[in-house]
């Protein structure tokens, strides 16, 4: 393969997927494109002048140059999407990214389900991810999310448990440890699936990156999981465009007063699948897989309040503490109740001895 000609192209300025694949389908190869005239260029729709000249000039050039000697001294390879490894579902979508940088194996890429949400998500949120998405694997379904904190984490780290294959869609260079945290889940997850990204190497975790990453996310799979998204998230993102793409969107419920819970709940109210054990996830995408464990309801014993008769807003409260300490002006505000109604919960909680009391109004779990 030609990854001069294939990186130097995608990084001209303008050059994005859909009009990357114009060029290809007039000039069959990134080299023909980088060879040809400004009037044979110009007559592409969607080309400017702005970016013909930025193909027909050298920087473009001198950071394929660099980007090559980069790949020669990694273990880091790359997929165009005329390689028969790339994977045919991306490929369908109408903006594939022409280059995947990969790190790990190549998977078989099919059948795959994303498993997203919150990156402050609940103990039992991560419950969900983690069982769901190592039941998913146990039947022989590659879990795919962003290696994100919080449910992107227990997804995949469900995923290895269930000694399934699991890739990770980053929102950055493949060669940037982000987030530090998960440089050793990064290297598990490499072992036996993939780590993959369209930006180069080097590329920052910039926030205008993650939700070109969540088209990648959806576009790979049959269907997407939401576990835990707020109202704006870049789950429901992400949730958008598998819609657009034609993939099943299904969630996860979650309690309606946890603020992390609102969007994922919104979804099912919209439409999406309501998802609470493996089954449901099979049904939806009408895969015949058997698993090689049962399935379990997720909701039977919640993770964070088995053996406790809380009420509703107990149990968000508590799930809230359980995250990490929380001041009391804090949890007013994450559950929209007044502060004598919190107040009253807090002392509820604390003469039960399931709450302590910290210094300067700070509540944790004892």
């Amino acid at each position: 393969m030609d990854k001069f000609s294939w990186i130097a192209l995608r990084a001209a300025d303008g050059v994005g997927p859909v009009l990357f694949r114009r060029l290809l389908e007039r000039f069959e190869t990134p080299a023909n494109v980088l060879a040809a005239s400004p009037q044979e260029l110009q007559s592409i729709k969607g080309m400017s002048p702005a970016t013909c000249a930025a193909i027909l000039g050298s920087s473009c050039q001198n950071f394929a140059e660099q980007e090559c000697r980069k790949l020669e001294q990694s273990n880091i390879r790359l997929l165009t999407f005329l390689d028969a490894s790339y994977p045919r579902r991306l490929l369908e979508t109408g903006d594939a990214p022409p280059l995947l940088y990969l790190r790990g194996v190549i998977p078989s890429w099919d059948p795959a389900v994303a498993v997203v949400g919150s990156r402050q998500a609940s103990r039992t949120g991560l419950k969900a991810a983690e069982q769901l998405s190592a039941e998913l694997a146990e039947t022989g379904v590659m879990i795919v999310s962003g290696l994100a904190r919080g449910i992107d984490t227990a997804a995949h780290r469900g995923a290895l448990r269930g000694n399934g294959s699991t890739v990770a869609v980053l929102g950055c260079g493949i060669d940037v440890q982000y987030p530090p945290e998960n440089r050793d889940l990064a290297d598990q997850i490499a072992e036996t699936g993939a780590i993959i990204s369209e930006f180069p190497l080097g590329t920052q975790p910039l926030a205008e990156h993650f939700p070109r990453r969540n088209r990648i996310i959806s576009g790979l799979c049959r269907g997407i999981l939401v576990v835990e998204a707020a109202e704006k998230s870049g789950s429901l993102i992400t949730a958008r465009y598998a819609l657009d793409q034609g993939r099943e969107v299904m969630a996860v419920p979650g309690p309606i007063n946890l603020r992390s819970c609102r969007g994922s709940n919104r979804l099912i109210k919209q439409g999406a699948q309501l998802v609470d054990c493996l089954q449901d996830i099979l049904d939806a995408l009408a895969m015949d897989l058997t698993a090689k464990s049962q399935s379990t309801p997720l909701f039977d014993q919640p993770a964070s309040v088995i053996g406790h008769n809380f009420t509703p807003r107990e149990a968000a409260l508590y799930e809230l503490v359980a995250q990490q300490p929380r001041h009391i002006d804090e949890l007013t505000a994450l559950l929209e109740l007044t502060a004598g109604e919190v107040s009253a919960m807090v002392l509820g909680l604390e003469l039960k001895g399931l709450l302590q009391q910290l210094p300067g109004s700070y509540y944790s779990l004892p």
